[in-house]
């Protein structure tokens, strides 16, 4: 099992401390124990978690490029892990998070926490079957997104399926390092009440 990188370690402790976060962990703590989600186990979980980020990330358009970057489990919860390895400037990492967050609650999600700061913005969510979804902004402005399962039964976790939309990596994934006209943008999103 893939262990979490030194940069995704920062990020949950800042996120932690920033948000006054019990753990690491994104699910509620009444999911947490005892078999919560009955007859699935972390392999049903992890693709559980799949589904849940491969649909945020095609509600966000323009299309963003992104990476797998780890799983992990602990005694009975699975966690997956992405990057965004799409340029999302300053001035867009708003929008980008509305996106994000108008699709969640749309998709019946309860929103957690929402952390606008510069440093680490970031979004909480869980859904209706109690899994912990996250997206937040760290180092040089990458983006990631993290989804965590309450507790399932015990089992083997296969890597996902699915392959990331853009190049893949060995070893260190860089910083974000894809350009888009859109996201890449170092202007705020013109206002249409006064762009005409």
């Amino acid at each position: 099992m893939r262990r979490i990188t030194r940069p995704i370690r920062l990020i949950c402790g800042a996120v932690a401390a920033g948000v006054l976060l019990a753990g690491c962990g994104l699910s509620g703590g009444g999911e947490g124990r005892g078999g919560a989600v009955a007859g699935m186990d972390m392999q049903g979980a992890a693709e559980r978690g799949d589904a849940m980020f491969y649909a945020t990330v095609g509600a966000i358009k323009p299309d963003v490029e992104w990476v797998h970057r780890a799983t992990t489990t602990g005694s009975c919860d699975v966690s997956r892990y992405w990057t965004v390895m799409t340029v999302v400037s300053e001035q867009r990492r708003g929008n980008f998070l509305g996106v994000v967050e108008r699709f969640w609650k749309t998709s019946g999600y309860r929103i957690k926490t929402v952390n606008p700061s510069k440093e680490l913005p970031t979004i909480i969510a869980t859904s209706p079957d109690g899994f912990g979804i996250r997206v937040s902004f760290g180092y040089k402005g990458q983006g990631f997104f993290e989804v965590t399962s309450p507790c399932v039964d015990e089992s083997k976790v296969a890597p996902p399926t699915k392959l990331a939309n853009g190049r893949t990596y060995e070893g260190e994934i860089p910083t974000p390092n894809v350009r888009s006209d859109f996201w890449s943008a170092d202007a705020p999103v013109p206002d249409p009440a006064t762009s005409s």
